[in-house]
């Protein structure tokens, strides 16, 4: 199964998602990288307002 099938299949925008994951892949820590994967990923917009960063 691709990225862009697993993205759809998790409700995701594929564009959105492949655009926010490469984006945040470059500085996302090794210990962290399934937080990228469809099943588990949150927009980056979305966890900021989560988190409270303004």
């Amino acid at each position: 199964m691709s990225l862009i099938q697993s993205a759809r299949l998790n409700g995701h925008d594929p564009y959105a998602y492949l655009k926010d994951v490469l984006t945040r892949l470059p500085t996302q820590r090794a210990s962290e990288i399934d937080q990228l994967l469809p099943h588990k990923w949150v927009p980056a917009l979305l966890r900021l307002s989560e988190s409270g960063v303004r």
